[in-house]
């Protein structure tokens, strides 16, 4: 394994930060020798400062979009934060059927997964929708999975996992969504057809100044990412994903994760779940004020 020195350490840990907005504290240093020393061997260079300066000298970024990958740690699994998907299950569910049927608002629905990783979340996601809202009830349903990582990005499209992750499914969801592998693929299950059709994945980076994404969201999920940026980046990125979620939709953060004293623009309804600051009642089930009855607060 290559070493790397301090000073060498500091110099990737600014070049991260700036290029994909990550802190690396000292103690990840023994992380990024580990993850980063194969390649640097690969490349036949002889030390984590001739890496830097490859970088630097790598104009089409395609090293540098490389090397990110190597550090990220993409770990998720199905349904988790599950009191956000019960949310979702029990009482957006109700509100957006009624709607529709009143007339209120067209019959569909777009969400984006903003660090997506593996895809656990956006299938998560399609299987919920799916289930709620199907197109055979007249329903449209779009989801933008986006991640830093073209690695994670390529397991996501897949949609392959090993079956120990069927564990974290409901059984109903589990039955009706996933594909059993058998032969060369025993072991290991898919994503069905119906949800894999839902979701487009697309690799963005959030510490962009700006984002190619154009449409309005009824969902923004960016959960278990915004710890990795510093507050001010944090603030930032909150802003410009608040800038495509529509005037009555739901911004879900993690759980160790708040939006408070980064923006002024949401309210959140419950924990880890936000609304904008002014949010229109929906005029058919008591609007905002009976998701605040499921446990949230008025803290912004």
């Amino acid at each position: 394994m290559i070493a790397i020195g301090d000073q060498e350490f500091s110099l990737f840990q600014n070049l991260i930060e700036d290029r994909a907005g990550i802190f690396l504290s000292p103690a990840k240093k023994a992380l990024l020798e580990a993850r980063l020393s194969k390649r640097i061997k690969e490349l036949g260079l002889a030390s984590f400062s001739a890496y830097y300066n490859y970088l630097l000298e790598d104009r089409g970024g395609h090293e540098l979009v490389g090397m990110l990958d190597r550090i990220t740690t993409n770990e998720t699994q199905f349904f988790r934060e599950a009191r956000q998907f019960e949310f979702l299950s029990r009482l957006v569910v109700h509100d957006w059927t009624a709607q529709a049927d009143a007339g209120f608002r067209q019959r569909q629905i777009r969400a984006w997964s903003a660090g997506c990783s593996t895809g656990e979340e956006p299938y998560s996601l399609a299987m919920i929708l799916w289930q709620y809202f199907p197109p055979s009830a007249g329903w449209e349903i779009e989801i933008l999975a986006t991640d830093i990582s073209t690695r994670a990005l390529d397991r996501a499209r897949q949609g392959i996992w090993p079956v120990e992750k069927a564990k974290d499914i409901p059984p109903e969801y589990l039955r009706r969504f996933m594909l059993k592998g058998t032969g060369k693929q025993e072991g290991k299950m898919k994503a069905g057809a119906e949800i894999r059709s839902m979701i487009r994945f697309e690799r963005l980076n959030l510490n962009d100044d700006v984002y190619p994404v154009t449409s309005l969201f009824d969902l923004i999920l960016c959960r278990n990412v915004l710890i990795y940026f510093d507050a001010a980046r944090r603030g930032s990125v909150v802003d410009r994903l608040l800038e495509r979620l529509s005037p009555a939709g739901f911004f879900f953060v993690g759980h160790a994760e708040r939006l408070n004293g980064l923006t002024n623009k949401v309210v959140t309804i419950l924990p880890t779940i936000y609304v904008r600051v002014g949010e229109p009642d929906f005029g058919v089930n008591g609007g905002v004020s009976k998701h605040r009855e499921f446990g949230g607060s008025n803290e912004s």
